[in-house]
């Protein structure tokens, strides 16, 4: 049997100890590494990138024809508005305008431009850039903001810094006219015919806004850099990566591995990343509604006739079941809705939200359908199921708009429950510009929109005018979808665009949304919550607007947002990494204690032997 000395004892009992800390360093150390904030960078670790997740698409970089959501995400970062919104309470703050005042008789508004405000190509913004924007939209009656510029004459720089809003009448909504604000020595030179159809607005877009598009690869991503000479200061973050998906689990998988950093996420995968560490769930009540809208043009169409019947729509209230769309297309994220302006987004004293009173309010009630489409003329003679017009069955197609991912299952239930009183329905998903397409369709130079039913969503401003004005003889064959016309609406329109009183402006408003609620142009399915994941491990600065139930996803977050500083990181897991130091020595100490004690008993049986 071989012996053990002394000095070998002490060799092995300091590698022991060595070995032991070792170990424990190389852990702390791994654990230190994986607990620092995971900030995405570019290739060689110089940039700083946040990254979102979008299951729509960007249509169009050309703020004159774009019409997606997302897309308007991204105009609002490359340009700037005239005036800005308060990230709290939503209300007019200065933007590009420091300050401003207007006329006794509401007509003539004066705004002062803030000096340090610079082009993206490094030219000054001055007065002339700003009338030139609103004269390019008003003097060619450009269609895209014509529910902003409605009654604007004319606009002038007085000087440099100071430009003059004229009026036909008073207009009070000139603090929320969403226009953004465009270069003059570049959209001079293309003809508003261009800006309104053909231009693409390839990057880089030049805007004075806090990021600057550079890159844009239809249906993967757009990449904006940060413009680090933005007058309000420079974000936080070198750039900012719009991505698109396709599959709801793709965006979600990446969201969980830190690949992006935001999403909004439906209700099955945001209940499974409730109780994930790393990020924080919400859900944000905007200004957004569902709906089921009708193709209701009285020109030329290739919609079924039976859908310019304000009765048969009427009709059809009652047949859908928005309870079950909100328990079974949203999993309980969603209320039905009652009418176009949505309620709990606005509140009183002008809480624009018009509720029908109990005994005009639709409800589901197969019965009641079935009642008033016999009434309306619109039976089954020949008993075979279906119902028909002008002694042909009717056949209607609908359209599920796949840009929302529960499009599809609202689709599936509203097909059950139109076929139980007796409509044939056709159901197709497909993607928004295939929808596009058929809802602007023309004939040579004649307007003939080639749809019937759609399922799709609406996002509004944060004044109601925008919403009201998509319902207005004008923008057919622009904002409306559902090429709807009402001569009473319309003169209601231009009464509240003019009104100083906001009490009476919103009387006036409510009796907008009571005729929208009877004629039935469209039916207003659900208000939605928008239900949104992101990172605050890693990640801090995210802005609710507004304060408490909005959403984070908005310019005030994307110019403060920034990886959780070093110090933070350390704070948060220094308790444990601490813990694990102190036990791993500790443990090193208990082992080279054990081997020593078995060595001198391995020494005193070797001696007594």
């Amino acid at each position: 049997m071989r012996r053990t000395t002394r000095s070998s004892l002490t060799v092995i009992a300091i590698l022991t100890l060595l070995l032991t800390l070792g170990v424990g360093w190389g852990l702390v150390s791994a654990l230190a590494e994986s607990a620092s904030p995971p900030a995405t960078t570019a290739p060689g670790g110089e940039k700083i990138i946040l990254q979102t997740g979008y299951y729509e698409k960007i249509d169009s970089l050309n703020p004159f024809i774009g019409w997606a959501g997302v897309a308007y995400d991204v105009y609002n970062l490359n340009y700037d508005l005239l005036v800005d919104y308060d990230p709290d309470t939503l209300q007019p703050i200065p933007g590009l305008a420091e300050s401003w005042e207007t006329s006794e008789d509401g007509k003539t508004w004066t705004f002062h431009l803030r000096k340090d405000a610079t082009w993206q190509d490094g030219l000054p913004l001055t007065a002339n850039d700003v009338a030139f924007t609103y004269n390019y939209n008003v003097d060619n009656e450009l269609a895209q903001y014509a529910v902003y510029t409605e009654n604007v004459k004319h606009t002038t720089a007085l000087d440099d810094y100071t430009v003059q809003i004229e009026c036909t009448k008073p207009k009070p909504g000139v603090l929320q006219m969403w226009i953004p604000i465009i270069p003059e020595h570049i959209w001079s030179k293309i003809s508003p015919k261009d800006a309104e159809s053909d231009f693409q607005n390839l990057p880089p877009c030049v805007g004075s806004g806090p990021f600057q598009v550079v890159e844009w690869k239809k249906s993967e991503y757009v990449r904006l850099e940060a413009n680090k000479a933005y007058w309000g200061g420079a974000p936080q973050v070198d750039e900012l990566i719009f991505r698109f998906y396709t599959t709801e689990d793709t965006m979600v998988s990446d969201l969980k591995s830190g690949a992006i950093q935001y999403a909004e996420v439906p209700q099955a995968q945001y209940t499974a990343l409730q109780g994930n560490p790393e990020l924080t769930t919400g859900k944000a009540q905007l200004d957004t509604f569902d709906e089921l809208g009708f193709n209701c043009y009285e020109g030329p169409s290739k919609g079924h006739p039976v859908l310019k019947d304000p009765a048969f729509r009427k009709a059809l209230n009652w047949a859908v079941d928005r309870e079950s769309i909100a328990n079974i297309a949203f999993g309980g994220a969603a209320t039905p809705a009652t009418g176009f302006l949505p309620a709990s987004f606005w509140s009183e004293p002008l809480d624009y939200h018009w509720e029908p009173p109990a005994d005009a309010k639709y409800t589901f009630d197969l019965e009641r359908a079935n009642q008033e489409l016999d009434a309306a003329g619109y039976t089954d003679s020949d008993g075979n199921g279906i119902r028909e017009y002008k002694g042909e069955d009717i056949k209607l197609r609908l359209w599920a708009v796949n840009d929302r991912a529960q499009a599809t299952r609202m689709g599936k239930l509203i097909t059950g429950n139109l076929k139980q009183v007796g409509l044939e329905i056709e159901l197709q998903t497909i993607d928004s510009g295939a929808a596009s397409e058929g809802m602007y369709a023309y004939e040579g130079d004649v307007f003939t929109p080639d749809y019937d039913m759609y399922i799709w969503f609406w996002t509004g401003d944060f004044d109601p005018g925008f919403l009201l004005s998509v319902f207005t003889t004008d923008q057919i064959e622009n904002w409306s979808d559902c090429n709807w016309s009402n001569p009473e609406y319309d003169a209601l329109f231009k009464q509240q665009d003019s009104e100083l009183e906001p009490a009476t402006r919103k009387d006036i408003i409510w009796q907008m949304q009571e005729i929208i609620y009877d004629q039935t142009p469209n039916l207003v399915l659900i208000y939605a919550q928008t239900l949104e994941a992101y990172d605050t491990a890693n990640w801090e600065g995210w802005v609710h607007q507004p304060a408490g139930s909005g959403s984070v996803n908005n310019t005030w977050t994307y110019k403060q947002v920034h990886p959780v500083t070093a110090t933070a990181a350390s704070d948060a897991g220094g308790g444990s990494n601490t813990g694990l130091i102190v036990a791993l020595v500790a443990g090193g100490i208990v082992i080279v204690a054990l081997v020593i004690w078995f060595a001198s008993r391995g020494r005193k049986a070797a001696e007594e032997e």
